[in-house]
Parts: structure tokens; C-alpha cells; sequence
């Protein structure tokens, strides 16, 4: 009998699953995720699901992770200080892409080097202006380092990797490492995306490899990619920006095995986000554009996946535009207010009783802050570094915390960096109000949704007349909201035969109209004509209203709540590497590889050569990752001109796939 352990850790929830001989789900349990020290809730997930199977350790021959950790940082902004070493490149080319943006403030150089799109140095790399940023610029987590044509010649790139490497320590990103395709700016904003990373994903899968074996788990560890096959721990380490999506990535997997479903959108809600894709034909359709998560387009490949701020712990906002009023759910990630006072009742239920006794709404009435513990505030500004001492170790209602309005700012700073969590109403606290959820403090949830149905809308009323009718309110705009993605996901399959914005169609009045089957002169009739498979612990709360909505079938599978962690265990070590062959002129064909071009007088022997070195490096690369049973697959793409009635060769790309079961641990 062979049992693998599949572990997911969520926002809220971190999920564990045993399988067996990867057809039976055999026990499955959850634990809040511990923020502060993920490894802490992954720890007593697999205790849990260990006593509840009464297995041993030591039976468990593999060991799979799958994370919304890396997805959630770039949605939610959060993620360690980064500088982009830029190399070749403009002072406008920070403009494209959203680079300027994933930076976030974090400092750039642009420094003289770069090759040229047949891999000759444009000029020499500027080491002297590289030294001196790395002797002014202190508290850097990570730095990404992105050349122009770094792809066709990476000399430039490694020279400063090594650079960096000596004189500071910290990891080094390589756009070229993430991808072999052109566009240096999307390059530089994955290499950006993956140096913020690194660090937090490192401390989540070195600590889950000290809990495995503080457990007695001696199986190696496995984590979930975003397309959703599966890579080694230090593959992961390396390229943490491969494992966004990897828990939505892992949740399609699940889904797929668990329902057998052939076509069908798969919306998984979790804490923090929706994530909503396609299985066609059996298979999780994969973005041809590379993954988008957190307004950033990168360049990994990854599951296409809308991923919507939308979640069970989704900040509820007032929309006081007109004057009907209304409510609008994230994209912001907040602590639940019945969540923080299980956590600390006493502290939390007195500020909330004192604001239910004034006589006026407080700007920051149900709004408690509390430092994560364990989590190091380096490089942050003096301001911030007044609200840390000020909230020292205690939950504190942040109309005690915050004296001015220059404090917004510096707390909204340290929210980003994920050193600070604030509450405030979710629809989590909707559920335990109307008895959905009880997992936490319902007197605490009832108490903040009394004191927010009391701020006043356009009209000058108040948001609600009861905290029963404010929850119905937040949980009828996740179905709503969540009704939305579902369409926008829909339209987006056919978008190229309307014209129109996916976004435009599913908000257009006569889809919305067609979904309420309007009868009057004219009868409309819409609805969604694809099974969706609901995912997620909070799915049989809210989505059956979503498929009656929809007039779709709703699918909540047995396991639904841990679909992630079971994807995390049925997928296959996979690894892709792709190399270009270019012709720099007539009868030249020029390889492109980590050591620098090879010039050949033959296509054959270029095409050949380049297949050889990327077919060793996959294989040898998942073997070492403990893949068995390997299969190789290649892809060439040869791109060829017509010239005097001739086929001229242009370029070629090579892309070489191996994957293979991971191999399992003998007891």
C-alpha cells in the first residue's frame, strides 16, 4: 500500500490529505494557517490527518505541497525589498509592462551592457556603477537581474549575478533562468516577481522540510507548479515564481480527479482569493501568455487562471455612490473579526462594546491591528517604526494606533509587507452571523456587523437595519461577484466572436437580464452551459446560490474542501526547457546557449546540438528531483521565409518536456 500525503496551505486554512495508491482518499483534515510560521499549521495539519487515518509516519512514501502563498503576496502586494539590476536597457523601459509598478518604489539601475539579437555585447558591462548601488543600498532581500537579449547571450546577466553574489550574499534572480523568449521588460518584471519571492517561499519549504521530519516523515517533499505539475523543493526554492498558482494550479488537478469532469470551470474560493479556470477535454487549459496575477502579466507558464481578490475573508467595503448604497467585497485580504477575537476575546470584545456605545460611527470602528510574530521589519521607515513599537506584541484597535493621517500610510506600508495584519468585516463573519460557520467568535462577528450596518450611504441612511440583513447583503454580493467571474471567465473562451471586453459582457444588462429570464415584449434567456466544479471549504455555503444564478449545474464534489492538497498529491514531476537557434546571416546558424553562442554551417547539426544539451538537462533535472518511469517529449517550432521561391530559415525554438511519477520512498 503505498500513501502520499498531499499538503495545501491557503490564507485561512492549511489542508492535508492521505491517498492511497492514488485512488482513495483516506482521511483529511485542516488547521488555521499560522501566518507568522507557516510550517506551524503545516505541522498540525499532517498530525491531524496522521491520527485521523491512525497511520504512522513512517507508511507515507510521498510528500506533496501546494501554496496560494506566492499567488496571495502579489495580489495582496506583500513580499520582501527587491532591486532590479537593468542592463542594456532605457530609463523608458521601466514603463512597459508594469515594471515601474511590481517594483513598488524599490530601487533600479540602469547600467550600460547588453548583447544584441544575434548575442554579440553591445558594451561592456558597467561593474563599477553596479558596485557602488550594492555599497549604498542596504536591506535588500533579493535582487533580479535583467539584460537586454539575455536570452540569445546571458554573459552580461551571470557576470552580475556573480557580482552581487560576493558581495552581498543574497539571491540573485536571472531573467534568462525563467525564460528562453524575448521581451526584456515582461522578463524583468517575472525576474522582479521572483526575487520579491524568494525568501518566503524559502522559509515556507524549509521549515515544512523540518516538520516532515520532526514527524517522523522521511519521503521527500514535492511542490506544485502553476501549470500544475510538480517540481522538487529546491527547484521550488530556486524558482519560487513558478508556484504562483500553484494552489489554484493544484485545485484543477484535484478537481479533475476527483469528478472525472471533461469540460467544466472549476471555481476554487479560499480565504483570500477566487480562482476560477477551464478543464477542456480532460485537461486544464494553460495560458498561452504566460500567468497574470495581481494586475502583473508574467512569463511563466502557467493553469489560465482568473484570480480575483474575492475570497471568505475579503474586506467588505461600503459603496456610497447613489443612493441605494450597497457593499463591495475586496480585493484586500483582512483578519475576520470573529477570527481575531478567538484570538484575543477579552481585548477585542471590550473596544468593540465601547464603540457600539457611541453615540457617532467611528472611521475605524471593527479595525484591530497586530504584528505577525516572526516576521523581521528591515528597512522600514522611522514612521513605521513608531507604529511597531506602539503596538508592540498586543492587538490594538487601530483608533488607539493610529494618531495622524500620515499613519494610513506607514501601516498600509507595513500591511504590504506582510509585518502587520489588520481585521475587519468578511464574509466569513456574514457566515457565522446567519449560522453557516461557527469556527470562530459568532458573538464578536454579530457585534462588528452591528456596529458597520450603522455607516450611511448617498441617502444619508444607514447601510443596514440589522446585522441578519447586513449579512445577507455581503453573502448575496459573493454570489454576485463570484457570478461575475464565472461569465468573464465564460466570455473570455469566446471573446474573438463578440468584440466586446469579457468584463463588458458578463456586466452587459442583457446577459443580466437574460440570467433573471426577463419576460416582457421581449424574452430573454441566458445561462451558463458548462458544469462548474465548486471548490473550497466555503463552496457548499455559497455556491449553490451561484449555480441557481448562473442556471448552471453546480458540482460540490465529496472533499471539495481539500481539493488543492489532493491535486497536490496526483500530479507528475514535469520540467520544460526551450533554446533558440537563430541565422545571423546566410549559411551561419548560431545556438543560444547558458555558455555563450555556437556557430554552425548546418541547420541540422545547430537544430541537433541544441536538443541534445536541453533533452540532458530536463532528464537529468527531473531524475534528480526522484522522477521514475521518464518520458521525453519535443517540440520544434522552425520558422522559415519565403525568399525567390525558396523556404529561408529564420529561427527555430526548441522546447524539450520530461516528466514522470515521483518516485515513491521505500519504508
Amino acid at each position: 500500500m503505498a500513501l502520499a500525503l498531499g499538503v495545501d496551505t491557503g490564507g485561512t486554512y492549511t489542508d492535508a490529505v492521505l491517498i492511497r495508491d492514488e485512488t482513495e482518499v483516506i482521511a483529511s483534515a485542516k488547521s488555521l494557517t499560522t501566518r507568522a510560521d507557516l510550517a506551524i499549521g503545516v505541522g498540525k495539519a499532517i498530525s491531524a490527518v496522521l491520527d485521523d487515518a491512525q497511520v504512522s509516519a513512517d507508511q507515507i512514501s510521498m510528500a506533496s505541497l501546494s501554496t496560494t502563498l506566492a499567488t496571495n503576496a502579489l495580489v495582496e502586494g506583500q513580499g520582501g525589498r527587491v532591486a532590479l539590476i537593468y542592463i542594456g536597457f532605457k530609463d523608458s523601459d521601466l514603463e512597459k509592462h508594469g515594471l515601474k509598478d511590481a517594483l513598488k518604489g524599490d530601487p533600479a539601475l540602469i547600467i550600460a551592457g547588453g548583447h544584441t539579437h544575434a548575442g554579440a555585447e553591445v558594451s561592456p558591462l558597467d561593474v563599477a556603477a553596479l558596485t557602488a548601488l550594492l555599497d549604498s543600498h542596504k536591506g535588500i532581500s533579493g535582487f533580479a537581474v535583467a539584460a537586454q537579449f539575455a536570452t540569445r547571450n546571458p554573459a552580461h546577466e551571470l557576470a552580475a549575478a556573480r557580482v552581487i553574489g560576493e558581495k552581498t550574499g543574497a539571491p540573485v534572480t536571472c531573467s534568462h533562468h525563467l525564460s528562453a523568449r524575448l521581451n526584456g521588460p515582461k522578463r524583468a518584471v517575472t525576474a522582479v516577481l521572483n526575487a520579491r519571492l524568494i525568501g518566503m517561499i524559502d522559509r515556507l519549504i524549509g521549515r515544512a522540510q523540518d516538520q516532515l521530519r520532526d514527524l517522523g516523515i522521511a519521503a521527500p517533499m514535492m511542490v506544485v507548479r502553476g501549470d500544475g505539475a510538480l517540481m522538487s523543493a529546491e527547484q521550488a526554492r530556486a524558482r519560487p515564481i513558478e508556484t504562483i498558482l500553484s494552489g489554484p494550479a493544484a485545485s484543477i488537478v484535484g478537481a479533475r480527479w476527483l469528478t472525472n469532469a471533461e469540460n467544466a470551470l472549476v471555481s476554487d474560493i479560499g480565504g483570500t482569493t477566487t480562482d476560477v479556470a477551464l478543464i477542456r477535454d480532460g485537461k486544464p487549459a494553460i495560458d498561452p501568455a504566460g500567468a497574470q496575477v495581481g494586475g502583473f502579466r508574467t512569463m511563466v507558464e502557467a493553469v489560465a487562471m482568473r484570480t480575483h481578490g474575492l475570497g471568505g475573508d475579503s474586506q467588505v467595503r461600503v459603496v456610497t455612490e447613489g443612493l441605494d448604497g450597497g457593499v463591495f467585497l475586496g480585493p484586500r485580504r483582512v483578519l475576520p473579526v470573529s477570527l481575531i477575537a478567538s484570538e484575543a476575546p477579552d481585548a477585542v470584545h471590550a473596544i468593540l462594546d465601547q464603540q457600539l456605545c457611541a453615540t457617532t460611527v467611528g472611521e475605524h470602528d471593527t479595525r484591530f491591528a497586530r504584528r505577525v510574530p516572526g516576521i523581521h521589519a528591515d528597512g522600514v521607515g522611522p514612521r513605521e517604526e513608531g507604529l511597531l513599537d506602539r503596538l508592540g506584541d498586543q492587538v490594538m484597535p487601530l483608533s488607539s494606533l493610529l494618531r495622524t493621517r500620515m499613519e494610513n500610510g506607514a501601516l498600509a506600508r507595513l500591511v504590504d509587507r506582510g509585518i502587520v495584519q489588520v481585521s475587519g468585516v468578511t464574509p466569513s463573519d456574514a457566515s457565522h452571523v446567519l449560522g453557516g460557520l461557527d469556527a470562530w467568535d459568532a458573538d464578536a462577528a454579530r457585534k462588528a456587523l452591528e456596529l458597520f450596518a450603522r455607516k450611511r450611504i448617498g441617502s444619508g441612511d444607514v447601510l443596514a437595519k440589522s446585522p441578519v440583513l447586513l449579512a445577507q447583503m455581503i453573502v448575496d454580493q459573493l454570489t454576485n461577484q463570484t457570478s461575475l467571474t464565472l461569465l468573464e471567465t465564460a466570455f473570455a473562451e469566446e471573446a474573438d466572436s463578440f468584440g466586446v471586453s469579457p468584463q463588458e459582457l458578463a456586466r452587459h444588462v442583457l446577459t443580466q437580464r437574460g440570467l433573471a429570464q426577463h419576460r416582457g415584449l421581449l424574452a430573454l434567456d441566458a445561462a451558463l452551459n458548462v458544469d462548474v466544479v465548486g471548490l473550497g471549504a466555503s463552496a457548499p455555503s455559497y455556491y449553490p446560490a451561484v449555480g441557481e444564478k448562473l442556471r448552471c449545474r453546480m458540482i460540490l464534489p465529496e472533499h471539495a474542501g481539500v481539493a488543492n492538497a489532493i491535486g497536490a498529491v496526483v500530479g507528475r514531476l514535469t520540467l520544460r526547457r526551450s533554446g533558440t537557434v537563430t541565422s545571423p546571416s546566410e549559411g551561419r546558424y548560431r545556438v543560444h546557449l547558458e555558455d555563450g553562442p555556437q556557430d554552425f554551417n548546418a541547420s541540422d547539426e545547430a537544430l541537433a546540438l541544441l536538443e541534445t544539451v536541453l533533452k540532458n538537462e530536463v532528464k537529468g533535472a527531473v531524475q534528480q528531483a526522484g522522477a521514475q518511469d521518464i518520458r521525453v517529449v519535443v517540440d520544434r517550432d522552425i520558422k522559415t521565409a519565403r525568399v525567390e521561391a525558396q523556404d529561408v530559415f529564420v529561427e527555430a525554438l526548441i522546447t524539450v518536456e520530461a516528466s514522470g511519477r515521483p518516485r515513491v520512498a521505500s519504508g
